[in-house]
């Protein structure tokens, strides 16, 4: 069974929304304007470039994705991976060219189908309502957080509010950098 890891930029209040300055949220870009840039604290990203098999994401994230990430060298090896978008409403006319192989999903049991396959790590990058299905559905394995200290009060928030049992997660790598951001990574324990 493959890994299905939920990457995210979050404050500390649990906000998600808009980090790299997405528009349409009033605090958009808050990781890069509020807080002082360390490279260190990126170290997880770069990993998972290198270890990721494949990129999952909803359709409101591919559609702020796909148009910058096959130009931006930063994100070079994203583009030789497979893409799934998990979308009801998303047509195969609607995806660009320019990014490699691009597989819409249309339920989260298509999701669950996909790690029931042969191959590496699947990666969920951004997607707010996307991870709260994935974390209801009992679908993550892992979570990559980068926290930072910063209260920014409304906004999508990474984890679902549905009523359900306790979920316990296993801290398997923490730090600390000099800005204030913290790299948590949890994995869901499972029962």
């Amino acid at each position: 069974m493959r890994t299905l890891i939920s990457t995210a930029f979050i404050s500390l209040d649990g906000v998600m929304e808009a980090p790299g300055g997405e528009p349409g949220y009033r605090n958009s870009g808050w990781t890069f304007k509020e807080v002082e840039f360390v490279p260190d604290a990126f170290e997880i990203k770069e990993r998972e470039q290198r270890e990721s098999a494949a990129i999952l994401m909803g359709r409101v994230s591919y559609e702020a994705f796909s148009p910058v990430w096959p130009d931006m060298a930063e994100f070079a090896h994203y583009n030789t991976l497979p893409k799934y978008v998990v979308s009801s409403t998303l047509t195969e006319d609607e995806l660009v060219s320019d990014w490699g192989e691009t597989t819409i999903l249309r339920s989260l049991d298509e999701v669950a189908a996909l790690k029931e396959t042969d191959g590496g790590p699947i990666i969920a990058h951004g997607s707010a309502a996307l991870n709260h299905g994935l974390s209801d559905a009992g679908l993550i394995d892992r979570y990559h957080l980068l926290v930072y200290p910063l209260l920014l009060g409304a906004g999508k928030r990474l984890f679902s509010t549905t009523d359900k049992d306790t979920q316990k997660l296993r801290l398997v790598e923490h730090e600390v950098y000099g800005n204030g951001v913290q790299k948590q990574v949890f994995d869901v324990v499972r029962r």
